[in-house]
């Protein structure tokens, strides 16, 4: 690949991914989503000017897409207008998290780490927790869920766990390196800047990526119940209760989900004691195959 295609295939990289889900990115956002490690900003603009000559990318008054379709950006602006009003029940529901017992560190990920949220969206919480108490923290956190909030899950869903000594994300990809350069800290910068530290893999497709700002970020105490459910499980029976939850989750996962292939199941439903992953969908597969079938499809054409 010349010197040229080169710094334009960085450039389309990003543009492919999120075509994937209609989003149209501004310049600040290509150069940070670029995995051109050495292109300046103004070699970003040159090079995005030949693109957009050649009509492999369009503009759409400040952001750019591989399509001509205006109404993506009424869309995302809608989005980030929904996602501004939604800023203090996300700030609420993160602070209400983080006092949990066992809970050590919470973040938020999906579309309103990226600032913006569908009209049926939800809020995402990626949480870390105390080692082999995972499960304790989860199966408190869902029965709040179902008991309290009826099961609705828009500023509530708590769908991936890990504990705060296995902070590496086994899969490493597109879809996972995007979501950890995005994710939004809300409880604990110091955990959330160990979890980036290892995560540095991510740099291999972001290069220009850098933590985000803990300004934010909060330091909570836990509540009287919470700490006294800490000192009473912290001997062998929260031990045996962390497995005996986490063995019960994973039998409902297999009776609810047996129509899911062995391997979509061990990547959508990931259990262990260190790691639960709840994502039925398989939505960074589908995600991840859209993207590389996007990309071959518009590779030729640079």
């Amino acid at each position: 690949m010349t010197y040229l295609k080169e710094y334009q295939h960085s450039i389309i990289k990003p543009l492919v991914y999120f075509d994937v889900f209609n989003f149209p990115l501004n310049e600040d956002e290509l150069f940070l989503y670029s995995n051109g490690a050495s292109m300046s900003r103004s070699e970003l603009q040159e090079h995005l000017a030949a693109l957009l000559d050649k009509r492999t990318v369009y503009q759409l008054g400040d952001f750019y897409a591989l399509q001509d379709d205006k109404a993506m950006v009424e869309i995302r602006k809608e989005g980030e207008l929904r996602a501004s009003k939604a800023k203090k029940n996300a700030e609420k529901k993160a602070r209400l998290i983080g006092r949990f017992p066992f809970v050590r560190g919470v973040l938020i990920s999906g579309s309103y780490s990226k600032g913006i949220l569908g009209k049926d969206g939800d809020i995402d919480f990626f949480i870390i927790t105390e080692p082999n108490r995972l499960w304790v923290a989860r199966t408190l956190l869902v029965f709040y869920k179902k008991a309290i909030l009826l099961n609705s899950r828009k500023y509530f869903c708590i769908n991936y766990f890990i504990d705060s000594e296995n902070l590496q994300i086994e899969e490493k990809n597109r879809f996972t390196a995007t979501e950890i350069i995005t994710l939004m800290p809300m409880v604990n910068a110091e955990l959330y800047e160990q979890f980036y530290a290892n995560n540095d893999w991510v740099l291999d497709y972001y290069p220009q990526a850098d933590r985000l700002e803990t300004n934010n970020t909060q330091q909570l105490k836990k509540r009287r119940l919470g700490r006294f459910m800490e000192w009473l499980l912290a001997d062998r029976f929260g031990e045996w209760l962390d497995t005996r939850f986490m063995h019960m989750t994973f039998k409902r996962w297999q009776r609810k989900f047996g129509h899911m292939t062995d391997e979509n199941f061990t990547i959508a439903m990931k259990t262990s004691r260190r790691i639960s992953k709840h994502h039925p969908s398989n939505f960074q597969s589908r995600v991840l195959n859209q993207y590389q079938q996007k990309l071959q499809s518009i590779e030729n054409l640079i």
